[in-house]
């Protein structure tokens, strides 16, 4: 058995229908489906469990839901996703079109304004994007535009694909790039035709691009950016979408307010939004109980235990699947040397007991992954990751004593301010019991202090790594993760033939002859064990009794866009 009941409805939505959609011109009524039209009065103030950011708020900037949740909400992009299905939506964007899937004319609605009352205009994408992708600024999402003709001409120097080191590499880090400018600091695949029409060439045809288009990394910057390149926007951003940021108190809270220019369709019914950032996930839980607290997407384990949640908060809680991700992954070379063996990973892995972890410490609110790829996507093929997501101890064993053993202790590093503690040494006390070599689950401070040391390359040991996907494809949960390069590759993992079959995936027209290439990638992740896959996600949520409407999206997010104060 592997697998999940889907109780919520993710599309399986296609580049083609997207395009179709787009030539229908820009509606500007609210939308059918999405959570805006839910019924409740309008205005009042709410709360939700946040974190600390681990950068400024900037989109290129913000791979993590700390800072991407309170993004969301401040910028509005070409495409939006559905609430309750995750299919693509036209916003800014009137229509994507393209009759090769190479070469795309996105035309933009007019009367989107950015909240420092400038209009949003063709310009703003483009400049945005250029911005992101070139290699001096070293952002975390560059990578997503690396599909963009002109590309390779944007990093610093000479790129090193082996990633070895990551000496060489300019998306490991070095932001003055040390002498070596890029070639180019604007991608030759993009053009902007007149201020609300632009142009996007792709190195090789992309089919799933449009699907792409509604992540916030692509979303518009303000003229206003590029003045001191975006120092003033990360601490105050300045975006087009329903709300604004009106205070950031850090290690307290992030305030928001309603954008009261917002033009789009996707307006919220509150007036403010708060996220209070807690150190402890069992103390904002304790605050929901007593209503000091309105949203919590995930109830500690504390209150799975026996279903506690569902008599702690009556009637206030949910529990769907969502297009979410857990693993354990392994440090880089440059960090740590002495996990570079793949069968010693393998044997990790054939190590841990998953499905007592899910069903002792979460309650069976988890589903045991046998893959790298989430079901609530199509294209998703189970037991992707064959025997070695199966817990054999005495397989487990063998593959440890094949690989040599292991000298030393192994640790499995995780943030305290999350939920993360008693499952991750349920992990290591699995470990230690099939190989026995010594295993210790370690805590980081926060969210932003542990993904620092991660993409700084100084993580030493195991680390727990968790993934929410950007949007609705297989792809999404195989090229951002392990492609060489990729922004949220955090072990700095590098296979070329896995790196083709992407490329030939994301070529390919038909949905079923994509799919079967990312299955090939998929396959491959086996051999090499990258990251050791944990489970898939549903999320478990619960709210205050002053609130209702409240939606969960596939993503695992509020729709804040829908819940309303009683």
């Amino acid at each position: 058995m592997r697998g999940t009941t889907r109780t919520v409805a993710v599309a399986a939505v296609s580049a083609a229908a997207l395009l179709a959609a787009g030539c229908g011109g820009g509606d500007s009524s609210p939308s059918s489906s999405g959570g805006s039209t839910a019924a409740g009065k309008t205005g009042g103030a709410i709360t939700v469990h946040g974190c600390t950011p681990q950068n400024p708020f900037i989109p290129a900037n913000t791979n993590e839901t700390c800072g991407g949740d309170v993004l969301d909400a401040i910028v509005s992009k070409l495409v939006h996703y559905n609430p309750d299905t995750a299919a693509p939506e036209m916003d800014i964007a009137e229509s994507i079109t393209s009759t090769d899937n190479q070469t795309f004319t996105v035309k933009l609605n007019k009367g989107y304004m950015f909240t420092d009352g400038t209009e949003v205009k063709a310009k703003n994408f483009v400049d945005a994007w250029n911005w992101n992708r070139n290699g001096v600024n070293g952002t975390l999402n560059s990578y997503f535009f690396d599909v963009i003709e002109g590309a390779g001409d944007m990093d610093c120097g000479v790129f090193d694909k082996d990633q070895g080191t990551g000496e060489n590499d300019p998306k490991a880090g070095d932001p003055d790039c040390k002498g070596k400018p890029p070639k180019a600091t604007t991608l030759s695949g993009l053009k902007v035709v007149d201020d609300y029409t632009f142009t996007v060439k792709t190195t090789e045809k992309v089919s799933n691009l449009p699907v792409r288009l509604g992540y916030t990394a692509f979303a518009p910057l303000p003229d206003s950016f590029f003045a001191d390149n975006g120092k003033a926007f990360g601490d105050a951003p300045v975006g087009a979408g329903p709300y604004k940021l009106e205070k950031y108190t850090k290690g307290t809270d992030m305030v928001l307010t309603k954008n009261a220019d917002y033009k789009g369709k996707f307006a919220g019914k509150v007036d403010k939004i708060t996220f209070k950032i807690y150190q402890d996930t069992d103390a904002a839980y304790t605050d929901v109980q007593a209503d000091n607290l309105d949203l919590l997407a995930a109830v500690p384990a504390s209150a799975l235990a026996g279903e506690k949640y569902k008599t702690d908060l009556p009637d206030r809680n949910l529990v769907q699947a969502i297009g979410t991700f857990a693993s354990i992954s392994f440090p880089s070379s440059k960090a740590d040397k002495s996990y570079d063996n793949p069968k010693l990973r393998q044997a990790i892995s054939t190590a841990i007991d998953r499905k007592t972890i899910v069903d002792k410490i979460l309650a069976g609110t988890r589903v045991p992954a046998t893959g790298w790829v989430s079901p609530v996507v199509d294209g998703y093929k189970e037991g992707a990751c064959g025997d070695f997501c199966t817990y054999d101890k005495a397989k487990a064993k063998a593959l440890f004593d094949e690989a040599g053993g292991y000298t030393g202790k192994m640790t499995i590093g995780y943030n305290a301010d999350g939920d993360h503690k008693a499952w991750t040494e349920a992990a290591c006390n699995s470990i230690k019991d099939a190989l026995g070599v010594e295993c210790i689950a370690t805590p980081y401070p926060d969210f932003a202090t542990f993904r620092t040391k991660i993409t700084a390359e100084e993580m030493k040991g195991m680390f727990r790594t968790g993934w929410q996907m950007d949007y609705p494809s297989i792809e999404n949960f195989l090229a951002p993760l392990y492609g060489t390069g990729a922004g949220s590759n955090d072990s700095r993992y590098s296979n070329p033939a896995f790196d083709k079959l992407l490329t030939e995936a994301a070529a390919a027209t038909d949905g079923a002859a994509a799919n079967a290439k990312y299955q090939e990638a998929e396959a491959l992740l086996a051999n090499d064990m990258p990251v050791i896959p944990m489970w898939y996600g549903k999320a478990v949520a619960g709210w205050s009794t002053k609130v209702e409407n409240v939606k969960v999206t596939p993503f695992g997010t509020f729709d804040l866009t829908s819940v309303t104060v009683k």
